[in-house]
């Protein structure tokens, strides 16, 4: 079950300071050689994807290949990233990596292993940009469904 936000979790969500803000911008557009419209978006959505980790925390949501590079760069600004955690969830939300399988060979839908993600975040009424969750979205055949997940259940 998905957590609908209160005005005041949702304003919690958005009070990443603009400073703040064109630094991440400049971050991801630097390492990833996006343009800044889509860091913003990225940056956007990242806020709603960890915004739903925080809401509900016994669901494992996954971020898309885009999210996560936004995921990355916040928590490289440590004293940001634990600032909002600790605003938002009461607690810092780990990035957890998918332990290593050996690739299986069979085909796994993207979009069919975003989707409870992107549902949620709709069900929240938090931005999102569908474009950064299924632009990619196929099959993958390299491992398991899904890469990351956001260790809500106070994983280490």
């Amino acid at each position: 079950m998905t957590t609908t936000l209160e005005p005041e979790v949702k304003a919690a969500q958005a009070t990443v300071s603009t400073e703040f803000r064109m630094t991440w911008r400049n971050q991801i557009t630097e390492d990833s050689g996006l343009p800044l419209m889509e860091a913003d978006q990225i940056i956007s959505d990242t806020l709603s994807f960890l915004t739903v980790c925080a809401l509900n925390p016994c669901n494992r949501y996954r971020p898309s290949k885009k999210v996560d590079i936004g995921w990355h760069q916040f928590i490289l600004s440590t004293r940001d990233y634990a600032e909002f955690c600790e605003r938002v969830a009461g607690r810092f939300l780990h990035h957890v990596p998918e332990k290593f399988a050996a690739p299986s060979g069979e085909s796994t839908d993207v979009a069919d292993t975003l989707r409870p993600t992107v549902d949620a975040i709709e069900a929240a009424g938090l931005p999102i940009h569908k474009e950064l969750w299924f632009a990619e979205a196929g099959k993958c055949t390299q491992c398991h469904a899904g890469c990351t997940s956001c260790g809500q259940e106070d994983q280490p």
